[in-house]
């Protein structure tokens, strides 16, 4: 990429600097992460430059107009960036290497370990020369296809100056396959290639569990992204139209906005009257009326009637376009969480080199420079050091708490969310279709005549309002349909029709009735009211079971909402929840989870809905219902698969287990790597016994997971009919 590509994919602040973001597919660790960060720190005009490990994004603001060299700086580092649509066809290439190297590997070590039988059993000579030559050739490929993915890593570390774990692990396995080749080619008794192709297979399973895992934790920014048009019909002064990319869009041009479509920037309404669907901006439910005059932010969705508006801000200034830029910060600030298994890693390498080193030049010493022993016993103790178990003790623990809680209803998206979940002292809630189930319920049927409800939910079946739809819900199967003529929906009020020659209204009492201050949702006959409509929300199952749950296990539980301070105080007593906030926008959410990380406490945030994406991408780890929108649950770590919410502490109470389960892990393969060492050191294991040795320790890494799915309780079933109410209140239509 040269300085014109990078500066045309910049994006211009209003401070006189330029932030853009490129994918770098090689960083895969804790510490490339501070590499990137320190070595592009280092360049001037570079004002700040933040990783996304998740994603393998990199964000750079710098001083404009001049362009740091971004492009060979990295390259030199050692993590080549890329544009975008280059990147993404390279993540799912990555996969399809890693499950053909375990492929090509495992049918190696396999057929390897058949012939190897034979030698074990006493073949000598020419066939025992057979067979080696054979079993060199098999494992040729296994080096190829599955031994590349650390030769490459590791040749990158070592022409940037820096060391890794594959290093170890490129040096063990070339130094086994030319061992052995030696020992072929001069008729020895003993050869290694087994041991070389299963170390290749070990540590790639290991390596693709984790690429799967971390695989999952994908950006919601671009589901988010897609919520903004492509563009918009612009009406020219002399009545002409024109369709103009969203880029092209300029405060002051005056847009057609038809009903279905979402708005494509910040706006004034001019002329018309509509519905809009808020959730991203305010995460409620219930559609807005709007008409001249009111304000309406990118993003939102334009329901029941035609709008002309005036553009107020160009699209890089508007409403949504600062959601995606509080997303990418709160997922960049997100990703730099270090693993357990990355922090675990950090001394591995020196210390793994340092023993094989000195074991190669004791021997030499020992032996009188008997080279071919002191390198046979250095390979040992590299192979029998491998970080196979290593390798296998988070990802087999991730992957196995991950079936055992999607089956009790949660997918796990992130692997590292686990560990981050075992840690945390507060859950935040969002209210509307996360407590709640975010869908009105007619309350009042029963006191509503049957002809008048007849008629309204035949109105109601015509529409798509929530609250119409509630009505015509309430009277299925049990009141009858009634033929209405001339039936039109008018945005913003309600519903009209004719039926027996009167005029009948249902929506909002002032519209319906003809008489202002009327308030609440009304079935008018020619502007006299016939009922009048009460509605609810529920609360999902076990929500208040859950809650008491977290507050005795001494969580500090907060509810989160952009709906009113009346309909949230409601639900926060009904539940129990003493601490609450209303009438929240997204950064309002966002800037409550940032405070909270600023006290040292670590959220979980629990939502659904388009504005509470930021906060979800913020907070320390994040679950959303698998009712919430495709950006909620993009931007979660977990979605719950069942309408109960006592998922959430089971989700919690998995990730303690799995928590301790990694550390019994990691302890398991350090005290493997204690006993083990100082045995090959002295002599006492071959390069053979050293790769079962380390194929040992890999099983009992995973027998040890396995324990998880055997361990805890069951989710109880989900009691939809039991479930509670809130008091009942009224809701405009």
């Amino acid at each position: 990429m040269n300085s014109d590509e990078l500066r045309h994919a910049a994006r211009s602040l209003n401070d006189g600097t330029a932030q853009i973001e490129l994918a770098v597919p090689s960083i895969h660790c804790g510490g490339c992460m501070r590499k990137v960060e320190e070595g592009l720190r280092k360049l001037d005009g570079v004002v700040s430059a933040r990783v996304n490990l998740s994603t393998r994004r990199v964000s750079v603001r710098f001083n404009e107009p001049r362009v740091p060299p971004l492009d060979e700086t990295l390259t030199r580092l050692g993590y080549p960036p890329h544009l975008f649509d280059e990147a993404g066809e390279r993540k799912d290439k990555t996969f399809s290497s890693l499950l053909l190297g375990l492929a090509v590997s495992g049918f190696a070590a396999s057929n390897i370990m058949l012939l190897s039988v034979s030698v074990w059993s006493g073949a000598d000579g020419a066939t025992r020369d057979l067979f080696h030559w054979v079993s060199a050739l098999i494992a040729l490929p296994a080096l190829a296809f599955g031994g590349g993915h650390f030769y490459r890593s590791a040749w990158q570390a070592l022409r940037h100056g820096r060391m890794n774990m594959d290093v170890p692990i490129a040096i063990a396995i070339t130094l086994a396959y030319a061992l052995s080749l030696y020992e072929t080619i001069n008729h020895g008794e003993h050869a290694y290639f087994d041991a070389s192709v299963s170390l290749i297979f070990f540590l790639l399973i290991g390596r693709t569990l984790d690429h799967m895992m971390r695989d999952r934790a994908r950006s919601a920014v671009a589901g988010l992204a897609r919520l903004a048009p492509g563009g918009a019909i612009v009406l020219a002064p002399d009545g002409g139209r024109d369709y103009r990319p969203v880029g092209e869009i300029e405060p002051g041009d005056h847009l057609l906005i038809a009903v279905g479509e979402r708005i494509p920037v910040d706006g004034r309404v001019i002329a018309g009257a509509s519905d809009l669907d808020r959730s991203l901006v305010n995460g409620e439910s219930d559609p807005q009326p709007v008409a001249s005059g009111a304000d309406v932010q990118a993003g939102t969705l334009n329901l029941t009637g035609p709008l002309k508006l005036e553009a107020t801000a160009r699209a890089e200034n508007s409403f949504l376009a600062e959601m995606m830029r509080m997303m990418e910060a709160a997922e960049g600030g997100r990703s730099r969480y270090r693993r357990i298994a990355d922090r675990a890693s950090a001394l591995y390498a020196p210390l793994v080199h340092s023993a094989a080193f000195v074991t190669f030049l004791g021997w030499m010493a020992y032996t009188d420079g008997d080279w071919r022993k002191a390198i046979t016993i250095a390979i040992a103790v590299l192979i029998i050091t491998c970080p196979c178990a290593l390798g296998l003790a988070v990802p087999i623990v991730q992957v196995v708490a991950a079936r055992r809680l999607f089956e009790q209803g949660v997918m796990v998206r992130d692997g590292s969310a686990m560990e981050r979940l075992a840690e945390i002292d507060a859950v935040m809630f969002d209210k509307t279709g996360t407590l709640t189930m975010g869908r009105p319920l007619l309350v009042n049927q029963a006191d509503i005549p049957a002809d008048a409800l007849a008629v309204a939910a035949s109105l109601g079946g015509q529409s798509h309002h929530p609250l119409s739809r509630a009505i015509a819900r309430s009277a299925e199967g049990a009141i009858p349909v009634t033929d209405l003529d001339k039936v039109v929906e008018v945005p913003g009020f309600g519903i009209e029709g004719e039926a027996g020659g009167a005029v009948w209204r249902l929506g909002r009492a002032e519209w319906a009735l003809g008489r202002s201050g009327e308030t609440g949702t009304v079935l008018a006959r020619n502007s006299e009211e016939q009922a009048r409509f009460v509605f609810r929300d529920v609360l999902r199952p076990d929500a208040e079971a859950t809650i008491r749950r977290l507050q005795r296990a001494g969580m500090s539980v907060e509810m989160l909402s952009g709906d009113s301070e009346p309909a949230c105080r409601n639900v926060a007593e009904s539940l129990g929840i003493t601490r609450y906030a209303a009438a929240l926008m997204p950064a309002d959410k966002l800037a409550r989870i940032e405070r909270m990380e600023a006290t040292g406490h670590r959220a979980l945030m629990v939502g659904d809905g388009l504005n509470d994406a930021p906060a979800l991408s913020a907070a320390y780890v994040s679950m959303a219902p698998a009712s919430a929108a495709d950006i909620g649950r993009n931007a979660a770590d977990l979605v719950l698969l069942r309408d109960s919410l006592a998922a959430v502490p089971l989700a919690i109470d998995v990730s303690l287990r799995a928590g301790r389960l990694i550390r019994q892990n990691i302890g398991l393969a350090i005290a493997y790597n204690i006993v083990a060492i100082p045995i090959a050191v002295f002599g006492h294991v071959t390069p053979l016994i050293a790769a079962i040795a380390m194929s040992g320790s890999s099983m009992l890494v995973t027998v040890n997971a396995l324990r998880l799915l055997i361990a805890g309780r069951k989710l109880p079933a989900a009691e939809p009919d039991r479930a509670p109410a809130l008091h009942s209140h009224e809701r405009p239509a």
